[in-house]
C-alpha cells in the first residue's frame, strides 16, 4: 500500500519555501547512557536480551515493597488489639471485684433484708441415711 495523499502532495507543485527542509539522521546526545549503549560494554542487542530480567527485578521490587506494606499494617493491627486486650483485661478485673464484693455474706444479707427476709441464726443441720446392707 502506498501513501496516497503523499503522492498527491507530490504532484502539486509546491513553492520551495513551504516544502520542509530535508534533514540528516537525528544525532544523539552525547550522555552516559548514550554512550554507554552505543560504545559501551552493553549493546543494543544485550539490553534487550537483558529486558525480561529487568522486569522480572521491577516485579520482585514491587512485591517486595507490598510485602513491606503489609507487614507494617499487621504490626498496627497487632498494637491495636495489644491494647484493647488490655483495656479488657482491666474491665475484666474491675467487674470481678465488683462481684466479690457484692458476693459477701454481708452485702448479700442487707440485699436480701430489702425484700423481707431475715438471715438465719442457726447453722444448717446435716442430715445423716444410714445404710443397711
Amino acid at each position: 500500500m502506498s501513501n496516497q495523499f503523499r503522492q498527491l502532495v507530490e504532484e502539486d507543485e509546491v513553492p520551495e519555501e513551504v516544502q520542509p527542509e530535508v534533514r540528516g539522521k537525528a544525532e544523539l546526545p552525547r550522555n552516559f547512557f548514550t554512550q554507554l549503549l552505543t560504545e559501551g560494554v552493553i549493546s543494543k542487542q544485550a539490553a534487550t536480551d537483558m529486558l525480561p530480567f529487568i522486569i522480572f527485578m521491577a516485579f520482585l521490587g514491587m512485591v517486595y515493597i507490598s510485602n513491606r506494606h503489609l507487614a507494617e499494617n499487621n504490626i498496627r493491627t497487632i498494637d491495636k488489639l495489644g491494647k484493647e486486650v488490655k483495656e479488657l483485661s482491666w474491665d475484666f478485673k474491675t467487674t470481678k471485684a465488683d462481684l466479690m464484693l457484692k458476693s459477701t455474706q454481708t452485702e448479700v444479707a442487707k440485699l436480701v433484708d430489702t425484700l423481707g427476709l431475715k438471715e438465719s441464726v442457726e447453722p444448717p443441720n446435716k442430715i445423716v441415711i444410714q445404710v443397711l446392707n
